[in-house]
């Protein structure tokens, strides 16, 4: 199964932006609004839910995603992109997402 991805520089980015110590976890999760990616984007929170889900680590960090919401994060790449000076989540490979509901054809 195809999963995300976290580069160093992402996880030392969120380190530094949301003061975590090394072993916590940060949520990314999909939510309602923001452009593109049909109304939906990427959000992220500290702290670990109690759903099953899939985690990756990088540089100590805990980066999680719920099984109900990896339908947006399968094959994206969390990535600081410098010329922006921001996280960018891009999608590797063919990829597209598979919506809650959505019948792959």
């Amino acid at each position: 199964m195809s999963t995300f991805t976290v580069s160093k520089e992402a996880a030392q980015f969120y380190k530094k932006e949301m003061q975590l110590a090394d072993g916590e976890t940060v949520r990314l999760f999909a939510r309602v609004g923001g452009v593109g990616s049909g109304g939906f984007s990427a959000g992220v929170e500290k702290g670990r839910p109690s759903l099953p889900g899939i985690q990756v680590d990088q540089s100590g960090i805990h980066f999680f995603v719920t099984d109900e919401d990896m339908w947006y994060f399968r094959g994206v790449d969390v990535s600081f992109d410098h010329d922006m000076g921001e996280i960018v989540f891009r999608r590797s490979g063919r990829g597209g997402m598979d919506y809650p509901g959505h019948e792959a054809t």
